[in-house]
């Protein structure tokens, strides 16, 4: 286990109203941040990233600073997301893979083997340099708004690895889950060693929280998850606690698998939209949640959008604690003034809390 963090946390991250969240201490109001604010929908991202390849946007830092901002600026939310990509860390230990635009990650030789996870090098910070150059940058011009680091959650990225690229049906992985246990082992005792070595390096130069994304996790039933799959993000999520900062985990389609999520180690709950967050509350025991407005309720009229915003408001106040997000990451083709609209409805209104007799 590496030693405690020695960052320097800004004296402002004391009043953060996202920190406090995370915690499940009072706020001042609810905190709103987005997954994929940091870029996609914006002008701004768009124009920094002509003519440069997503991962190698990735490993610049001065462009990592740059685009991890944009959203702090322009909407002013409770905290930063770190810009990068959850197969980043796979990059920088040398497998050979790349973003395709309009496919995903690809991989050139997928992992079958023991040999193959053996090939796979464990990550060092000496890995990522351009990581701590580009999280102690954004920590200097953040100032009291807090930056989340994240890592992609094992099944998820053992996922990539395994069918070379995105999957509907996950076949290939599942397969190795269930007919090579000695390799699928292997491969994901690899990938807690990278994520949480990745989420330290993060850490350690200024992040004052983490989320990990299990993007895939939704197409595994509950034994399955339990047996397979959670012990490992235990391990990541473990490592990034020693470290004394809030965990966030998240995954896609989830419903069945809150409580097992939070008894992973999570903090916090990411929900996505297809779960009322009521119903995530009362399963994810003493923790708190994240989420959950449906991406697509930006497109529609603000006061549609606005009155929807205040069921979930509402419905997060019965939780430990409350992060205002989308149910999953920013569309693309999202209005960006739109989205400014939404983090000033939730930043301004009223908090109400509810005892925690209330919640139990």
């Amino acid at each position: 286990m590496s030693a405690p963090s020695q960052r320097q946390d800004h004296p402002d991250l004391a009043e953060s109203a996202f920190l406090k969240a995370v915690r499940g201490e009072p706020v001042p109001h609810t905190p709103v941040w987005f997954m994929r604010q940091a870029g996609r929908s914006l002008p701004e991202y768009l124009k920094v990233r002509e003519g440069v390849a997503m991962l190698e946007s990735c490993m610049r830092p001065e462009l990592v600073v740059e685009i991890t901002m944009q959203p702090v600026r322009r909407y002013g939310v409770d905290a930063a997301i770190f810009f990068s990509d959850i197969v980043l860390p796979l990059k920088a230990v040398g497998v050979d893979l790349d973003i395709v635009p309009g496919v995903g990650p690809v991989v050139e030789n997928p992992v079958r083997t023991l040999d193959d996870v053996a090939a796979i090098p464990e990550l060092t910070a000496e890995h990522v340099p351009f990581i701590t150059e580009a999280v102690r940058g954004l920590v200097g011009q953040l100032g009291g708004t807090p930056l989340i680091g994240f890592a992609g959650a094992p099944f998820t990225v053992a996922s990539y690895l395994v069918e070379g690229g995105p999957s509907k049906d996950h076949a290939k992985t599942k397969a190795m889950m269930f007919g090579a246990p000695e390799v699928w082992d292997a491969l994901l005792t690899k990938i807690a060693q990278i994520a949480a070595a990745y989420l330290e390096v993060q850490v350690d130069a200024g992040a004052s929280a983490v989320q990990l994304f299990d993007s895939w996790a939704g197409a595994l039933t509950p034994e399955d998850y339990r047996e397979h799959v959670m012990p490992y993000s235990a391990r990541v999520l473990e490592r990034a606690g020693a470290l004394g900062v809030p965990r966030i985990h998240f995954g896609v389609g989830t419903s069945n698998l809150l409580s097992l999520m939070g008894e992973a180690g999570a903090d916090v709950v990411g929900v996505d939209w297809r779960t009322p967050l009521g119903a995530a509350i009362r399963v994810v025991g003493d923790r708190g949640v994240q989420g959950n407005l449906d991406p697509t309720l930006v497109f529609a009229p603000t006061e549609v959008m606005t009155a929807r915003a205040a069921e979930v408001i509402a419905a997060g106040s019965a939780a430990k604690g409350h992060v205002f997000n989308l149910g999953h990451g920013v569309l693309p083709s999202t209005d960006p003034d739109q989205l400014a609209r939404l983090t000033e409805f939730v930043q301004s209104y009223p908090v109400q809390r509810q005892s925690a007799g209330a919640r139990d």
